[in-house]
């Protein structure tokens, strides 16, 4: 009994590899064409394994020819059914299949890619969500790289405008200088010294901003006290308060640590400081506090220079932005606000701005010092 078990199994493995290696030689030959081909090779291969097993089982038991017959008969009409539902099944894969590679060519032509209604597979539903996250993920870079070139655009030419100006000052300076015709060469000579410190101001922001536009900022994160940076920021800006007639407070600063880089960050408390102070009105306060947040340190800056429009929020942090009554000189070059974001971003934190009663506040965002 065993005995006819094996060999009953030896046949039907023998019928089975032949129509295996038969359909593995067919696949190979149409491995180009169609999905729905390939389908029907496999379906054909399933029925001709069972088909060639059972015949080469048949005849070792000698079945006659009727029940040879009656089992063939079987047999074919399961591959008939199993090649109609084949094509079936492949017909709409390639259905699908076309309907998204028009999608994904659409992608390529126009950059929006419009899934397809349906799909005959998930693997095909997956590769059409996947095609959707990507073309969504293009969509936004497309945007920040029309922003970014708009924003540079600005920039040239406001740059080429703060330094024609100076550039003319100084050429009517000194040819007057050189013409004799200046009654105290000391007061143009202060005027020129002012007009190359401003021009030298804008040529150091614009190479820190192209280092951190580059991404080759170095940074040398030390453990600080958040007390201490404001302190510094603060020493160094009350000079300019009282040139400006404002007033500096810095009442509300925890002592919470941060892991950052002095200098850089020293930079950043600067140019807040700086743009707050020229914008705030004679007699006017600019605060700073610095708070914990959670798993954030929280370095804010609130001026009183009568808030920023609404529509113009979004761009504040943009390279080269300016608001409207800042066109003209001391206002730079709208580099501070950028490098600001840029070396913010850099301590892996974030910059952000709102608007308060009588000003904005300008807010700094930092990971707490482990």
């Amino acid at each position: 009994m065993i005995g006819d078990t094996l060999l009953i199994a030896l046949y039907a493995a023998i019928g089975a590899a032949v129509a295996g290696l038969a359909g593995t030689a067919a696949l190979r030959l149409l491995r180009n064409r169609s999905v729905a081909l390939s389908l029907a090779v496999v379906a054909a291969v399933t029925v001709a394994a069972m088909l060639a097993g059972t015949i080469l089982v048949s005849w070792a038991m000698l079945l006659s020819e009727h029940d040879l017959w009656v089992v063939t008969m079987v047999c074919a009409m399961a591959a008939v059914a199993s090649l109609a539902v084949s094509l079936l099944l492949g017909r709409s894969v390639v259905r699908g299949s076309r309907a998204l590679a028009e999608a994904t060519r659409a992608l390529g032509d126009d950059g929006r890619f419009t899934p397809p209604a349906t799909a005959p597979t998930a693997e095909l539903a997956e590769l059409s969500r996947q095609l959707a996250a990507t073309s969504a993920r293009l969509a936004a870079s497309r945007e920040r790289e029309k922003a970014l070139e708009s924003s540079r655009r600005e920039l040239v030419a406001w740059i080429s405008h703060d330094l024609r100006t100076p550039l003319a000052g100084l050429r009517a300076m000194t040819e007057a200088l050189e013409d004799g015709v200046v009654d105290d060469p000391r007061v143009y000579h202060t005027r020129i010294r002012t007009e190359v410190e401003r021009m030298s101001d804008m040529v150091s922001d614009l190479f820190e901003l192209s280092r951190i536009q580059a991404g080759v900022l170095a940074l040398t994160p030390t453990r600080l006290s958040a007390y201490d940076l404001v302190g510094d920021a603060l020493a160094g800006a009350d000079a300019l308060a009282r040139e400006h007639g404002v007033r500096l407070v810095g009442d509300a600063v925890e002592k919470v640590p941060v892991e950052v880089d002095g200098r850089e960050m020293s930079r950043v408390l600067a140019n807040l400081l700086v743009n707050a102070i020229r914008r705030t009105p004679a007699d006017g306060t600019v605060a700073v506090s610095a708070r914990r947040e959670a798993d954030r340190v929280v370095l804010a800056v609130t001026d009183g220079c009568g808030g920023i429009p609404p529509e113009d929020l979004p761009r504040v942090f943009d390279t080269g932005w300016r608001g409207t009554d800042a066109r003209t000189p001391p206002a730079g070059a709208g580099l501070g606000l950028a490098i600001v974001r840029g070396i913010v971003e850099a301590h892996q934190g974030r910059a952000a701005v709102c608007n308060v009663p009588g000003g904005c506040r300008f807010e700094v965002h930092l990971p707490v010092a482990p």
